[in-house]
């Protein structure tokens, strides 16, 4: 590395929003409110833009003109998902049990050990994760990514079964309790979904 050259700033900005394209501005607006919170400080023809705390926005929408439907998606590169975090795992499971009762399922459930996490499609196809973690630490939960030898062998992490959770929970176990027998594959479902998760590595 040259002398005097910085890998990084100084100060680090903080991540504050994702812009998304869209064809489906109302079906989106909709999804976003409905599965994590997110509210319009402003809605136009044209784009809307959405929070769920403070901040002016977090998930920005644009119905740009001249767009086009993207072709084969989650197959090409570009953006995955979008992630949002409850601070409890009751809150994480209530919010399950409340989309579910409306229809709205998620198409992947992984416990990847720093997170149990439950993936949803929005309108345009985009994946959003709904998550709570593992450790009730981030600080705990990025040691475990970097130290532990059970993620580097498994980092995409152990399919489960949410309505078993919510069983799990109703006779009394522990969200660590839970959390363990997820990562043993107690809750796995009876078929896997068949969703394109290449190998890392």
């Amino acid at each position: 590395m040259p002398s005097g050259r910085r890998p990084r700033p100084v100060v680090r900005p903080v991540f504050h929003h994702t812009t998304l394209a869209t064809l489906k501005l109302d079906e989106m607006v909709d999804f976003y409110e409905k599965v994590a919170g997110l509210e319009p400080v402003y809605y136009s023809p044209g784009g809307a833009w959405l929070t769920n705390d403070a901040a002016n926005h977090r998930i920005a929408l644009l119905a740009l003109p001249g767009l086009k439907a993207p072709e084969d998606k989650g197959h090409t590169a570009g953006l995955h998902h979008t992630a949002f975090e409850y601070a409890s795992f009751d809150q994480w499971l209530d919010n399950y049990i409340r989309l579910r009762d409306e229809g709205i399922v998620p198409f992947l459930n992984l416990d990847h050990g720093m997170t149990m996490s439950m993936y949803y499609q929005d309108p345009e196809g985009n994946g959003v994760e709904i998550q709570v973690d593992g450790f009730g630490d981030w600080a705990a939960g990025k040691e475990w990514m970097w130290a532990s030898q059970e993620f580097g062998d498994n980092p995409i992490g152990v399919h489960f079964d949410p309505d078993r959770i919510v069983e799990a929970r109703a006779s009394g176990l522990t969200f660590q309790e839970i959390h363990r027998r997820a990562r043993d594959a107690e809750y796995e479902p009876a078929v896997k979904p068949d969703v394109f998760l290449p190998e890392l590595w």
